[in-house]
């Protein structure tokens, strides 16, 4: 595990978590490596301490952008909400494991300076509890009426600040997927945007569209996530490569 520094991620009680196999060495490139930061899966918003509010991202779309990344030779910090699946026991990458939106935007925002490029693959949810109760709700004869307040924005956050770094998006949608992810990717200021549907939420494969900034829509269809990660890595590589972030 020598040389693995993850450029400062550190997990959610301050603890850096570095995880390293084998597998990734063989890939190490020559040329200069890019540092990757990555986000994975949903959040939990709590609204008392055994209930909350979330969704059924699996992360595994996330975690394959990271396993690519570091399999192409990159360092990569991958911020994750709770999931099922075990990280990627790859070299060159750091672990961070969060629970809510809020502690999210947190880490993402502390290390986004540090980043090269910065892949939100994260469903992050829009809304929490306005007020967290202490213990557990009992239940009662009427109707329970749940206040929410607003998340924050993590991705217009960083395309507010974004600099010379490369930030993909993705924008999951029901209908008028792409005139959505076009307005989303001049809105958050993203060089890349994926669109994909809820029918990629859990599964292992995915049909996925990504338009890059003044490019045109690509189509792939029914690949493993896997696949896409690669394919989502090597975009980026181009896109930092045309802004003068690696050379090959």
């Amino acid at each position: 595990m020598r040389g693995l520094n993850g450029f400062g991620c550190r997990s959610a009680d301050g603890n850096r978590r570095l995880l390293g196999g084998q597998s990734g060495r063989a890939h190490i490139r020559t040329g200069r490596r890019l540092r990757f930061l990555v986000t994975a899966g949903p959040t939990r918003e709590f609204l008392d301490d055994v209930r909350f509010f979330s969704n059924a991202s699996s992360g595994r779309m996330g975690y394959a952008v990271a396993a690519a990344a570091s399999r192409a030779g990159h360092e990569v910090c991958l911020v994750s909400g709770p999931t099922a699946i075990e990280p990627p026991r790859v070299a060159f990458l750091t672990f961070v494991a969060i629970e809510s939106a809020r502690e999210m935007a947190r880490a993402v925002t502390s290390r986004a300076a540090r980043s090269n490029v910065v892949v939100m693959t994260a469903a992050v949810a829009d809304y929490r509890p306005a007020h967290r109760i202490r213990g557990k709700i009992k239940k009662g004869p009427g109707t329970l009426v749940v206040k929410l307040v607003r998340n924050p924005d993590i991705l217009a956050g960083l395309g507010r600040r974004k600099g010379n770094r490369i930030l993909v998006g993705f924008a999951l949608e029901a209908s008028r997927g792409r005139a959505r992810a076009e307005r989303k990717l001049a809105a958050k200021n993203l060089d890349l945007i994926v669109l994909d549907s809820p029918a990629t939420i859990g599964a292992e494969r995915a049909t996925v569209e990504m338009l890059a900034r003044d490019g045109e829509w690509e189509t792939h269809r029914g690949l493993s996530k896997r696949r896409v990660g690669e394919i989502i890595v090597k975009k980026s590589e181009a896109l930092a490569e045309a802004a003068g972030l690696l050379r090959r």
